[in-house]
């Protein structure tokens, strides 16, 4: 039998509930670490979340990025980061995932940080990684929630902005290859490098209409205060008359004490400067990414100039051909009709007309050919 916070858990007991099992990594406030394999229901029973929300971390079900704040929990999908935020633990899925594992020392080394003031007098060996890091800054005073929210966002902003640097470093070199040679292999390069930046925006795109969604509703980012919710009864969930229902705190509690905890539950300030820092970043990684859909949609219009502009250069050789085609079938023509071995009386004594009728059809269809082709160059189907 093992105990992991509080549940106990049988190490050969097979599993009653059909539902299959998942993967978690738990850490604790202290930066401890511990692997889970539960399946949903002990997930909604352990952090008291709905199955509606535990939907929007299923992996077999698609879902765009979303932050989502309940009463007692954060839950958050962002791209590969799938988790579960309380007040003083975090549930993170799939933590094999080659994409989660650096988040997951992450975890363990920044959360810790803000407790070291509570367990600093402890222990005197600790690392010296987690002591250069108490000593790098000021000490971080914000809550357990928000430095696991910053640790995912900071995450998910350098793996967008990292997947943007690789993809401008194959595609602009890609791009001016195929302005300077227009070949099969080229076009279908950058047609490939084209649909990846397509889908890398959206993606980011995503990730930024969901922190401008909490940016622009207050009410949304008290949601994510939980630290505060626990420690004030008196939510803003809860009845802004919840001080008077006992006469005795009614006697000791103004109303102007009253408004006063209801304007902190609605100071947001904090967490309003940690979402637009990581806003300004996500901004940023898409404005490289609409930049590059630029070039890349200005390359195109460029190729397409260009093969406009040899197509019409084919258009003008076949005028000129067919041009010449007209002319040659006029002298053809007359050659047909002297050459036939048909008897004539008009055919007889005069044979030095025979060079007469070459030299005169042969200046009638030059002639034809030039003026065909002024005319052409006139009315501007020709090029100079």
């Amino acid at each position: 039998m093992a105990h992991i916070n509080g549940y106990v858990v049988a190490a050969g007991e097979k599993k009653k509930a059909s539902q299959p099992s998942w993967n978690w990594v738990l850490i604790n406030a202290t930066g401890e670490t511990k692997a889970l394999d539960v399946d949903k229901y002990a997930v909604m029973h352990r952090v008291q979340i709905h199955a509606r929300d535990l939907r929007i971390i299923d992996p077999n079900l698609s879902y765009p990025s979303t932050i989502l704040g309940r009463e007692r929990a954060i839950v958050l999908n962002l791209e590969h980061i799938k988790a579960i935020i309380t007040s003083d633990e975090v549930l993170l899925r799939d933590p094999s995932h080659e994409n989660v594992i650096p988040i997951v020392k992450e975890l363990e080394r920044r959360l810790p940080v803000g407790n070291q003031a509570h367990h600093g007098q402890g222990d005197g060996k600790e690392s010296s990684a987690a002591h250069n890091d108490a000593d790098a800054g000021e000490e971080d005073e914000s809550p357990f929630e928000f430095r696991a929210l910053e640790v995912f966002l900071e995450a998910i902003c350098s793996f967008l902005a990292a997947r943007t640097t690789e993809l401008e470093t194959t595609a602009y070199p890609a791009l001016d290859e195929l302005t300077s040679k227009i070949s099969s292999g080229n076009l279908d390069r950058v047609r490939k490098l084209k649909s990846a930046t397509t889908r890398l925006t959206a993606r980011v795109q995503k990730v930024r209409d969901e922190l401008v969604h909490l940016l622009d509703d207050d009410d949304d980012m008290a949601d994510l205060y939980l630290s505060r919710k626990l420690s004030c009864p008196c939510s803003m969930a809860s009845s802004p008359n919840c001080y008077l229902t006992s006469p005795t705190i009614g006697s000791k509690i103004s109303r102007a004490s009253v408004a006063t905890v209801r304007e902190d539950e609605n100071d947001v300030e904090q967490l309003e400067m940690l979402l637009e820092a990581y806003f300004m970043q996500i901004d940023s990684t898409l404005n490289k990414l609409t930049t590059l859909r630029e070039y890349v949609q200005d390359t195109d219009d460029y190729i397409s100039i260009q093969m406009d502009n040899r197509r019409n250069e084919l258009i003008q050789l076949e005028v000129v051909l067919g041009s010449g085609t007209v002319c040659s079938a006029f002298y053809s023509l007359v050659a047909g009709i002297f050459g036939m071995n048909i008897p004539y009386t008009w055919n007889d004594n005069h044979g030095y007309m025979f060079k007469w009728v070459c030299i005169v059809t042969g200046a009638i269809c030059v002639f034809s050919l030039v003026f065909i082709m002024s005319y052409a160059r006139f009315k501007g189907l020709m090029g100079s």
